[in-house]
């Protein structure tokens, strides 16, 4: 049972990218996930979740209308299209889910989630 995230690089600003998250071994339907990411010498930062079932998401404020959380079509898994870059973006990004809970309340707690993937690092460049 574990997450696996990809994507991910270097970019500069303005440009964007994309990561995903995939769950190995269980089904995302109970569970709501997204991504918290952490720069160095910074405080953890949640970024966007998503509810897998109802699709309803939540969104952290400097990300809000440049980061499109979704699922798709592909099953138990979800992607982050992260558009309009900018340097502070710069960070390791991290894939958590928990089950039973919302996108809201994954927002919040910013850590010690039931399951987390490993970092994808993102730098972007002015």
């Amino acid at each position: 049972v574990q997450l696996q995230a990809s994507g991910g690089g270097l970019a500069q600003t303005g440009e964007s990218l994309t990561l995903s998250c995939a769950a190995s071994g269980f089904t995302l339907e109970a569970y709501s996930i997204g991504w918290f990411r952490q720069a160095p010498g910074k405080e953890r930062e949640g970024v966007a979740f998503i509810n897998y079932s109802d699709r309803e998401t939540y969104y952290g404020a400097s990300v809000k209308g440049r980061f499109t959380i979704s699922s798709g079509n592909a099953k138990d898994k979800v992607f982050l299209q992260m558009n309009s870059l900018k340097p502070e973006d710069t960070a390791t990004y991290y894939c958590a889910a928990e089950r039973g809970s919302s996108p809201t309340a994954m927002f919040a707690l910013i850590g010690g989630y039931e399951l987390t993937g490993q970092g994808t690092q993102v730098t972007v460049s002015s």
